[in-house]
């Protein structure tokens, strides 16, 4: 996690530089240095997973307001008092790690955690919290609270998922009688009025034609996306063959949507485990039968999701990762 700290007084100051020893990261004194809150908060929502305000609450309420998004966009924030008394969790306290944050530095100066969250206060599920604990984006924040407000409520929720989830469920929680009545689903392939949770744990495999565009690249996407009910979201990296190295078009395309490329050899990508859809043309041009889908399968180090899909001169593949969810969705738990 990213920190950067602001302060605004000395004894504030030494306080964030106590903080900062513990939990790393950039410590500044606002109105110091020329350093402007405005502009602090500003450069810190964009590029911080966490933003930490020790001071006045309501400093860090009025900074932070015209930069809010939604609960799965924005960094944690958190304020600590100057004198070091209390930790309060702001914004993000689940899917950003605020309400852990706050933790953790409540426990390096002795103060209280202030934790308003309505699941914690009453030790209910937080599915948000799980969401974050499995490493899934959360494709609908919105649909959050239905599932929250439920238990809240002492009701029960459904879940239905694609992958067996180890443990014992928790209070309230129960598998679906079918998929399409789950009130929240662990799924790369959403469908329905659930809470869709997308485990981070795909590989987009790319081959192109030399000179393909971001924009073709993207068009491409999008469709395969679509024709695969597929969530764009559980995509982490891209790969292809390393005659794409230099294409500017792949480069940006990867680069918009923040993913790593890994780059194989032909002689690497035949290393590949598992059936192709092989092609000789491919294997004339490239020296391999098939780029997209060993790409995927060797950067995931898993299996074949989706299979080669071709549009335009561009052919995707998906390959995931190993991924065994379980029910712990406390960081204290086990």
């Amino acid at each position: 996690m990213t920190c950067a700290y602001i302060a605004f007084t000395a004894r504030g100051l030494a306080l964030a530089q106590q903080l900062a020893a513990a939990c790393p990261g950039s410590v500044a004194r606002g109105g110091a240095d020329g350093v402007r809150l405005t502009d602090w908060t500003a450069a810190q929502f964009a590029q911080s997973d966490a933003l930490i305000f020790v001071g006045a609450a309501g400093i860090a309420v009025r900074a932070i307001a015209p930069h809010c998004r939604s609960k799965a966009a924005d960094p944690a924030v958190v304020v600590l008092d100057e004198g070091g008394q209390f930790a309060i969790p702001l914004l993000s306290g689940h899917l950003g790690g605020a309400n852990e944050l706050a933790q953790r530095l409540a426990a390096v100066c002795h103060a209280v955690p202030v934790i308003t969250t309505a699941t914690d206060g009453r030790g209910v599920f937080a599915v948000d919290e799980w969401a974050k604990r499995q490493n899934c984006a959360v494709a609908e924040p919105e649909r959050i609270r239905c599932v929250s407000g439920a238990l809240l409520a002492g009701q029960s929720v459904c879940y239905a998922a694609d992958w067996a989830v180890s443990g014992t469920p928790p209070a309230g929680v129960e598998p679906a009688a079918a998929a399409d009545r789950a009130d929240f689903a662990l799924t790369l392939t959403p469908t329905g009025e659930a809470l869709h949770l997308i485990p981070r744990i795909a590989v987009l495999g790319v081959g192109c034609k030399r000179g393909t565009t971001a924009e073709k690249l993207e068009t491409a996407f999008a469709a395969f996306c679509a024709e695969h009910h597929f969530a764009p979201q559980g995509i982490v990296r891209a790969a292809s063959i390393d005659l794409k190295k230099d294409e500017p078009g792949l480069a940006a395309f990867c680069r918009a949507h923040g993913w790593e490329m890994d780059f194989y050899t032909a002689a690497a990508l035949r290393t590949a485990k598992g059936r192709f859809t092989s092609s000789g043309f491919v294997q004339s041009i490239t020296g391999v039968d098939n780029v997209c889908e060993r790409a995927a399968v060797l950067a995931a180090d898993g299996v074949l999701f989706i299979p080669k899909w071709a549009r335009d001169g561009v052919t995707l593949a998906v390959a995931l990762a190993p991924f065994a969810p379980d029910w712990r969705w406390k960081n204290d738990e086990p």
